[in-house]
């Protein structure tokens, strides 16, 4: 049985399932795969089939490089969807796959669309078959397969990356639609080219959406003609692709602090209206902006973790849509504020020396010596208050021993951090602690010039 078979053609199918191409030649995109010589093309071309994994956004034509493999393979060809079916189907896919394998030499091919709605341990099951051969497994994900496919599978096959179709690609297919006798050829029907034009970019990419908007078009103008005004009153807006967990909610949210980090506030704000407007939770881009002021801005502008941490509150407070405008305060401020991350940098090496080195001593002069015994063994001689110098700054080794003199903070020559280097450096240079009232910073001014 043939379970790509073709969808009764009439008006109740929708137009992307009645215009799915079914050979290689009447796939549109995807040229990086598919191109002469390109290598998802010369596996179906070849019928050397192994385990793949199709990752793309929906509509970039994951099911129907599936319906096309079905079509050009010699291999007995199942669909399976995520959605629909649970280990037990799997178990009996698996055990006809065998029977076929042994009494026939057939192959068996197994399509599972959206194969992360499997948790990791429910795809364990097809492992044992992967492993003797019994299938061949095509998976087809929106998801990161590096953290959605067990580790196991993803090990034993292909992944091929789908990219969202360009314009050119996405008008092609409309043009097809309104010629093929599939979709809309021989029908008296007038279409603008603005308004295809305006189609195309309300497609984002996404093949279906594409030939859904198309088709709403045509039903809704009853032989009418579809011009640009026809499109923007019945489609009204765009209906933007962001999914709050699935990868275009970690691609814009990337942007967002990349931009911020780049000190381009334009750019910064329009990743963070992108955010808003797909209803993205306001709570989680403030908690990002606090944690971008201290690893990104740091010292270099104390001030920025400050706004952060009160923008997280009046959002809190205020809530949306009045909450933007602190946000976009925020995101403002920290786009153009000084950047250093040399504190993030820091606590991380640090960290990695204990982890590397172990839990050292602590030296004798600066540990805890509330007893008479443990002044005895020395604990605190030595040390010296820092108060007790005019600078309030005296010259000793804090670091255990084996560690003497190391540096994890480098402070950068920016901003405020640009004055705190200054100090550090010459508190460094002094040689003798300093007891006679001299100003350790003579020698540079407070503000950092």
């Amino acid at each position: 049985m043939d379970l790509f078979s073709a969808a009764t053609e009439d008006k109740h199918t929708p137009l992307a399932e009645r215009l799915r191409p079914r050979q290689l030649s009447e796939v549109v995109g995807q040229q990086h795969l598919l191109a002469p010589g390109c290598p998802l093309r010369l596996i179906i071309e070849t019928d050397q089939l192994s385990s793949l994994i199709f990752w793309g956004p929906p509509g970039t034509g994951k099911t129907t490089l599936a319906q096309v493999i079905a079509h050009s393979t010699s291999s007995r060809f199942v669909f399976f969807s995520a959605i629909m079916n649970g280990v037990k189907d799997i178990r009996h896919i698996v055990s006809r796959a065998q029977e076929d394998r042994a009494h026939y030499g057939t192959r068996t091919i197994l399509f599972v669309d959206e194969i992360h709605r499997f948790n990791k341990s429910q795809q364990d099951a097809f492992l044992p078959a992967l492993e003797k051969g019994d299938i061949t497994l095509i998976g087809a994900t929106t998801e990161n397969p590096s953290f959605e496919v067990n580790a196991a599978l993803l090990s034993r096959a292909r992944v091929f990356v789908l990219e969202p179709l360009d314009d050119d690609a996405i008008t092609q297919l409309l043009q097809r639609a309104l010629n093929d006798p599939r979709g809309y050829g021989g029908q008296p029907l007038t279409i603008t080219p603005v308004a295809i034009e305006l189609i195309t970019g309300l497609a984002q990419g996404d093949a279906r959406i594409a030939l859904s908007n198309l088709q709403l078009m045509v039903e809704t103008a009853a032989g009418a003609e579809i011009d640009e005004q026809f499109v923007n009153r019945t489609l009204q807006q765009r209906a933007l692709r962001y999914d709050k967990g699935g990868d275009e909610h970690y691609n814009v949210i990337s942007a967002f602090i990349k931009s911020v980090r780049g000190s381009d506030p334009d750019a910064a704000l329009y990743w963070l209206a992108r955010m808003i407007d797909a209803g993205e939770d306001p709570l989680f881009i403030a908690r990002r902006l606090v944690i971008l002021a201290a690893e990104d801005v740091g010292n270099a502008d104390p001030r920025g973790l400050q706004l952060a941490v009160s923008a997280q509150q009046a959002v809190h407070f205020v809530g949306m849509p009045e909450g933007r405008i602190v946000l976009a305060q925020a995101t403002t401020y920290l786009a153009a504020a000084p950047k250093s991350n040399a504190s993030y940098a820091g606590i991380n090496e640090a960290l990695a020396e204990v982890r590397n080195s172990g839990a050292l001593e602590v030296p004798l002069h600066i540990r805890n010596a509330p007893t008479r015994l443990m002044q005895d063994l020395n604990y605190g001689a030595g040390y010296r208050y820092a108060h007790d110098a005019s600078s309030g700054y005296q010259q000793q080794e804090y670091l255990p021993e084996q560690l003497k003199n190391r540096q994890f903070y480098r402070p950068v020559e920016r901003g405020y951090e640009k004055t705190m280097a200054q100090r550090l450096r010459f508190n460094r240079q002094q040689e003798q602690p300093c007891l006679n009232g001299e100003n350790p910073e003579k020698g540079y001014n407070g503000n950092g010039s």
